[in-house]
Formats: structure tokens, sequence, C-alpha cells
């Protein structure tokens, strides 16, 4: 008997065609998880404020980072990431790769599954901080889709991961790479962030402790990084400090060098590779900073395979 993997991430669209790019913000925003005002309201906001005015600017940035032929990176570096770990853990399980929003599905995906007579499920939502907008919404699709299943194997869950020693080795190591060629005056935790409403499940406290581990791991001192929150939409309060409005005060302050993670991401994304690398960094340079670099997200590295091989293994022996 095998076990089963399910590695899911948030998704793209199929292509940075304005229809495709509306047809996924409208999934997305529409998710009563991310949004969470009654439907109405939502659908009017959604579909007469938001996407019409945010869709073309949207494709323009998906243009930015799509590659002919393959895709966008999230979900390139997505499908390497799963061919890794099957190789990782054999023929005694099956991974599969799916996306919360837009292909491949979670219905479909889990259609592999079905019937199989598998010996268990193990599901990993790729958000290393657990929040509501992210790890209970994907949660919520897949066992909307297998409460329908005749034989339901044992389902696992590993829905955090934001301290895992390999998940914090990878980052440090993709890190230190950098630190190895320069020094920096200062240093950025920059997370996505979330409505503070949705305060109270805990993800602030997560990005801390991430943020807590990597400074030790690093030989950062206090004072010299900061942690932030990035991607705010609308109008409603969301967590803070913002990282535009850091990135422009360091700036001003006379900071000239920055390095800055972003490790709510395992994969490199628009929120990474355009808003961070491009983006912050032309505000930054525009306030007077000099030398900006991002460092990557975890994408396929080796460290990051064997994290998640971990993972999986610890939940399929228990």
């Amino acid at each position: 008997m095998k076990s089963g993997v399910l590695l899911i991430n948030l998704g793209t669209p199929d292509s940075p065609s304005v229809v495709d790019v509306r047809k996924y913000l409208c999934e997305f925003l529409m998710d009563a998880r991310v949004i969470g005002i009654p439907f109405w309201r939502r659908f009017l906001l959604v579909h007469l404020i938001i996407v019409p005015f945010r869709v073309l600017k949207s494709a323009q940035a998906y243009r930015e980072l799509w590659k002919q032929e393959q895709g966008f990176p999230l979900k390139i570096y997505g499908q390497e990431v799963q061919k890794l770990l099957q190789q990782a853990l054999g023929e005694g399980f099956q991974v599969e790769l799916a996306m919360r929003y837009q292909n491949p599905g979670i219905r479909e995906v889990l259609s592999r599954f079905k019937d199989r007579n598998l010996k268990s499920l193990i599901v990993i939502p790729l958000y290393p901080q657990y929040a509501c907008a992210t790890s209970v919404s994907t949660l919520e699709a897949v066992m909307k889709e297998i409460k329908e299943w005749e034989v339901i194997p044992q389902v696992v869950v590993i829905n955090q991961f934001f301290d895992h020693p390999l998940f914090i080795k990878t980052f440090a190591q993709l890190g230190q790479k950098y630190m190895a060629q320069k020094h920096y005056n200062h240093y950025l935790f920059s997370y996505h962030g979330l409505p503070e409403r949705q305060l109270h499940y805990g993800y602030g406290v997560q990005c801390l402790g991430t943020t807590r581990l990597l400074v030790k791991e690093l030989g950062i001192k206090e004072g010299e990084y900061t942690v932030c929150f990035q991607s705010r939409l609308g109008w409603m309060p969301w967590m803070k400090p913002y990282t535009d409005e850091i990135v422009k005060q360091l700036a001003q302050k006379g900071v000239k060098s920055v390095l800055i993670f972003s490790p709510s991401f395992v994969a490199d994304c628009l929120e990474t590779t355009l808003e961070i690398g491009v983006e912050y960094k032309r505000l930054f340079e525009e306030h007077g900073g000099e030398h900006w670099q991002m460092v990557e997200s975890l994408n396929a590295h080796p460290v990051w395979i064997e994290c998640l091989k971990q993972l999986v293994l610890q939940q399929n022996h228990s």
C-alpha cells in the first residue's frame, strides 16, 4: 500500500492574458476566507471594483514573470519539488502537486488518489505559517472533495512548518551566500500581510518565531533587523509595520544596504520577484538607498526537499 502526498500552493493564472488573470483574481478574491464579508458585498467589491481596476496592471506583472513554454515560477518550482520529493521518498509514496486556485486544481489532483487503497494521505499546504486565508481555505477545499469518497484513507495534515530546523537552515544558507559577499547595514524579514481581524489565528506569532530562529542562525544582532508585512489590499487595517513604509524610513535614515528575506513564500512568485525584487528596490533607491538584495525563496533547494521528506516520513511513521 502506498501513501499519498499532496503538496498544495496558492496558484497562478493559466497564462498572463487579461482573461486568465481576471479568472484567477476572481476565484482567489471571491474566497470567503480571503475577503471575509457577506457574499453579495464581496461579489460587488471583487467584480465591480477590485478586479476591474487591478486586472490590467496584474496582467502586465504576470507577463514579466512568464517563462515561455514553462509558465510561472511558482508552478515551475512546484513541479520540480514534486519530482524531487517523489525521487527522495521512493516507490512507497505517490506525490502530487495541486493549486488552491486555478490549475492543476485540487479536485483534479485528488482524483488521482481516489480508489487507490492508500495507506494514508498526507496533505501539505505550502505555507510555512498557519493563516486563515491560506491554510484554512486550502484544507476546506481538500476536505470538501474527500468527504465524497466511499473509502477515505487516514488523512494527515501538516499545516505549519515555520520553525522546522531544515526550513530555517535552507533560508539561512541562501542568506549566508550574500552575507559572505558583502556587509549589510540592515536586514528585513518581510512576510505576506493579513487583515488585522485574522490575527487571532497566531500567524503573527509564527512570523516572529521564524524570524527569531533565522536571526539566531545567521548571527544577526538585535537592532540590525526589522520584521514587516507586505502586499496589503483594500482599505481595512492590515498587519503593521508595512514593508514599503519601512523601506522608505530606512533609506531616509541613511541606511545604504539592505538584505531582505521573504520567509512566508517557499517559491519565488509575483510578491517576491516583482514586489520585493523590483518595486521595493526602486523605492529604496529613490529615497537614498544604494544596495538592495533580495534572498530568493526555497524553490527546489536540496535542503528544502530534505525538509519536506522529513515532514512526510515523520507523519507516515507516527
